[in-house]
């Protein structure tokens, strides 16, 4: 029995080293892209469905292990913006938030003998007004490219926003560990 992180995203790899518990990580088999066009209802229901899927897609090869998923889904007018890729797209998504609030749903959810638990945990974040020539300068310091909605709060991300509104800080890098930290424990992990 070990402890596998079902995600790729190195954000989230460096937020599950912070408890100190020996992990591996491996790559999700599903695709993201696809269950992304099933309907579902607001982004907490997309990224909790996401992080279910990641989880109950190694489930075949690491059924003895605890595995864990996470995701995370920004929404702005009832629209979901995704991973940018591309430097005209980051651009594109800033100018569509600057002066805005939206909200970032992060999940996470815990296979473990059987049984699943998850969590999201719902960011309000207000960016200030920015000018393009501020979003330019932006994306080429921190290059946001697979980042959902464009920014990296942990970096130069910061300094977009006027507000943001949160239980969990490490949500908006992309794992909420005061949420995950609970499910280890309430399933024997020790953690200081």
């Amino acid at each position: 029995m070990g402890l596998v992180l079902a995600s790729t995203s190195p954000y989230r790899k460096q937020l599950l080293e912070r408890l100190g518990l020996p992990f591996v990580q491996k790559s999700p088999r599903c695709d993201e892209d696809m269950l992304k066009k099933t309907p579902y209802p607001g982004a907490a229901g997309l990224a909790r469905m996401l992080a279910t899927e990641k989880v109950s897609s190694l489930i075949p090869e690491s059924a003895l292990d605890t595995i864990i998923g996470g995701d995370q889904v920004v929404e702005l007018d009832g629209r979901f913006l995704d991973k940018p890729g591309t430097v005209e797209r980051a651009v594109e998504q800033l100018t569509e938030l600057s002066g805005r609030s939206h909200r970032l749903a992060t999940a996470v959810a815990v296979w473990d003998e059987g049984r699943l638990m998850t969590h999201v945990d719902i960011t309000t974040l207000t960016m200030r007004t920015l000018e393009l020539s501020a979003i330019e300068r932006y994306v080429e310091a921190d290059q946001p490219l697979d980042c959902a909605g464009s920014y990296k709060l942990e970096s130069r991300g910061i300094t977009l926003f006027e507000r943001i509104e949160t239980a969990d800080y490490t949500a908006i890098i992309g794992l909420p560990l005061m949420a995950l930290t609970s499910q280890l424990r309430s399933i024997g992990y020790i953690i200081p």
